[in-house]
């Protein structure tokens, strides 16, 4: 399935964050891309394209393409509850975010190639699929071969800020997802209500 493999700084320029992590290049032109540089006649964006703005923003950071943004909407919709949140609790219980959170890869795409190469169980059985939707108290652990991978044990290493809704035990190298995170722990800043708005219309 096709993936955005293009430059990672020209997408956070274009949004003004670093929303695949630390930068040097976005650090150092944190304006959008183009020939004309940080010009101040750049046109005030509508509010159709602060809105699409913000659900490409969401796609890039989750790595979700449109077919599946759109379906994750839909289901998002379909529940219960506020649809903005829903929308960003079903992509934060994707196997490849949950792989992340836990500290076993440094970035998403890097969750989601450790998902694909079955590195990753999923109560028990090694799953392939990034998209996997994990529920709560499911149980990701690491398969047995792949214990002492580079990658992982590195990212262990390095392993930053800690989320209340994943729990990682690195003497077993297993882990659960113990809730569905509030949205106000969920740390990405998207304007959930911009993307509701868009499908809205």
């Amino acid at each position: 399935m096709a993936r955005y493999n293009g430059p990672k700084s020209k997408i956070a320029r274009k949004f003004g964050e670093a929303i695949y992590g630390y930068d040097k290049a976005f650090e150092k032109k944190s304006y959008p891309p183009g020939q004309h540089g940080p010009s101040k006649r750049r046109k005030n964006t509508s509010d159709y394209g602060l809105q699409l703005k913000e659900k490409q923003k969401a796609k890039y950071t989750y790595g979700v393409l449109e077919r599946q943004f759109r379906n994750l909407f839909k289901e998002a919709n379909r529940r219960s509850g506020i649809t903005g949140e829903n929308l960003l609790q079903l992509l934060e219980s994707r196997l490849d975010n949950v792989v992340f959170r836990m500290g076993l890869a440094p970035t998403r795409r890097a969750a989601r190639q450790l998902v694909s190469h079955k590195h990753i169980k999923l109560n028990g059985v090694v799953c392939n699929i990034p998209s996997c939707q994990v529920r709560v108290n499911d149980e990701i652990s690491i398969r047995e071969k792949s214990k002492d991978l580079e990658v992982i044990q590195s990212s262990l290493n390095k392993r930053g800020k800690k989320f209340p809704w994943v729990d990682f035990n690195r003497e077993s190298m297993s882990g659960n997802y113990m809730a569905v995170p509030a949205r106000e722990e969920i740390p990405e800043n998207i304007n959930e209500q911009l993307i509701v708005e868009l499908y809205s219309k």
